[in-house]
């Protein structure tokens, strides 16, 4: 029962993660229903709604929700356009983890054709900023992807953390993504990343 209140649905690691914090979080707060399997399906206002479990995204407790009839897909914070990805690497978010959700996005979405009256495509609504269409899910990933593999052959150069920020590996992007506090906190979480999935 939800008194009244909207229903809350989560993957079971939110409803772990938000059990434990200190200081707890209200009851109303909290999921009143999780599920622990990859996928879950409903159905409300006569549409399928998939939620799609992406485990170690931005954090270990993401998931997207895909409106089937609407073709519309709700990222969460696994993909934000007004800054680089925010890798939480303490709540089990990894780099590559990042890279597989935004693969798993692109191959949910359909693209735009190119044809006047014809179907947009399925809309993407990231956890911040605007609207968005398959094309530009690919060059978020693609952003990503670049500034790993630069990290990566940065780090096989021996090169340590402050080396690689001096280096600007996200430079191409920082005018659309950054600020020298979000650059630095993505360069250092992929450098992290990279560095613990070697041992």
């Amino acid at each position: 029962m939800t008194g009244g209140g909207a229903s809350i649905l989560s993957h079971d690691s939110v409803l772990r993660r938000m059990a434990a914090a200190k200081p707890a979080y209200s009851s109303s707060a909290q999921p009143n229903e999780a599920f622990f399997t990859p996928r879950k399906a409903i159905r409300m206002n006569d549409e399928g709604i998939e939620i799609l479990y992406q485990p170690a995204a931005h954090s270990n407790a993401d998931s997207f929700v895909l409106f089937r009839a609407s073709d519309v897909v709700v990222t969460g914070d696994v993909m934000d356009m007004t800054r680089f990805p925010v890798i939480d690497l303490a709540n089990g978010g990894s780099i590559q983890g990042e890279i597989d959700a935004l693969n798993r996005l692109i191959d949910l979405t359909i693209a735009p054709t190119p044809f006047i009256y014809k179907d947009v495509g399925t809309y993407v609504i990231p956890g911040h900023g605007r609207l968005c269409e398959q094309m530009e899910v690919v060059d978020y990933r693609d952003m990503v992807v670049l500034v790993r593999d630069v990290v990566a052959d940065l780090i096989k150069q021996g090169k340590t953390i402050d080396q690689i920020k001096a280096a600007r590996p996200a430079l191409p992007y920082e005018t659309r993504y950054g600020s020298q506090t979000g650059t630095n906190a993505f360069i250092e979480a992929v450098y992290k990343s990279l560095s613990t999935a070697k041992k």
